[in-house]
């Protein structure tokens, strides 16, 4: 296949089967066959970031999911955004992130600033809970 702009389902099959045959004998870094895997994988992720775009997750799930799987506590989110009383309310959907909060966990914690900054609904307060 020669290489060229991936504009149909039928260019993008072509590219997924040219690029299947690297994946069990990998190309040596350097070689023609290297630029071409790299040729080839930077096409498909572009045609498939147009036609199937993901959207970055909630940002209270970028931070559970980063907790959960490093194995941190509430405490160590505290850490980072500077109390424990603010993350909490983060957690429990009471106060937004702040611009510095989303620094610092983009900083300390490597979370995509792309998936902090996506707006989000804090919870309504119920009855009895102060305002």
């Amino acid at each position: 296949m020669k290489i060229r702009p991936i504009r149909t389902e039928t260019d993008y099959d072509e590219a997924l089967g040219e690029i299947a045959q690297y994946f069990d004998d990998e190309p040596a870094p350097g070689t023609p066959a290297a630029d071409r895997f790299d040729l080839l994988a930077t096409l498909i992720e572009a045609y498939e970031n147009r036609h199937w775009p993901i959207d970055p997750p909630h940002p209270l799930a970028a931070i559970e999911h980063h907790m959960r799987t490093h194995h941190y506590t509430q405490a160590d989110l505290a850490k980072v955004i500077g109390s424990r009383s603010r993350a909490s309310e983060i957690l429990n959907r009471r106060r937004h992130l702040t611009l510095d909060m989303v620094w610092q966990l983009n900083r300390k914690w490597g979370i995509p600033a792309e998936s902090l900054i996506k707006p989000y609904r804090l919870k309504q307060a119920s009855r009895g809970d102060p305002a």
